[in-house]
């Protein structure tokens, strides 16, 4: 059902209308607050040098984490249960994995700083905006230098500097 604006362009939001699709967090709220709460003080507190620290907690929460990954503590991650991240690779400053969907990268990748890996979005033109989530795949040995955004279903290819 599409609705229009009264000058007849495009579908008018009814957001009174969205509804959070079931179990689309992939765990309860309370444990999606465990884990904010969680990354919000011990993670992003973690001395920069904490690699191992900061492994063990995404460990904790769900994520595959890989041997010798390094995360910053300024990396920030929706849902960890939904991320898988290969051995020897790098997530740097500021990077978000909006994890909404899954999120896998393979080893020996570079995440630059403030890249933005998103796997959701809302189809715009229904009325009640709903959200979806695609998976995001970064392969092997793969560079996102610094700012890239990944939108949801893009996969990108072993060896790529994008």
């Amino acid at each position: 059902m599409k609705s229009e604006t009264s000058s007849g362009q495009g579908a008018v939001q009814r957001l009174d209308a969205f509804q959070l699709p079931q179990g689309f967090r992939g765990r309860s709220a309370w444990f999606v607050q465990v884990w904010w709460l969680v990354q919000a003080t011990l993670f992003r507190w973690s001395p920069q040098i904490a690699y191992g620290w900061r492994r063990f907690l995404l460990r904790a929460f769900g994520a595959k984490v890989g041997k010798k990954v390094i995360i910053r503590p300024s990396v920030t991650v929706t849902y960890p249960w939904k991320v898988t991240i290969g051995d020897n690779t790098w997530i740097g400053d500021d990077v978000i994995l909006y994890s909404l969907g899954v999120i896998e990268i393979g080893p020996n990748v570079v995440v630059s700083q403030k890249c933005y890996i998103c796997t959701g979005s809302h189809d715009y033109t229904r009325p009640d905006f709903q959200i979806y989530a695609k998976k995001v795949m970064i392969e092997r040995e793969s560079w996102l230098a610094t700012d890239v955004y990944v939108a949801p279903g893009v996969k990108i290819g072993a060896g790529v500097l994008a």
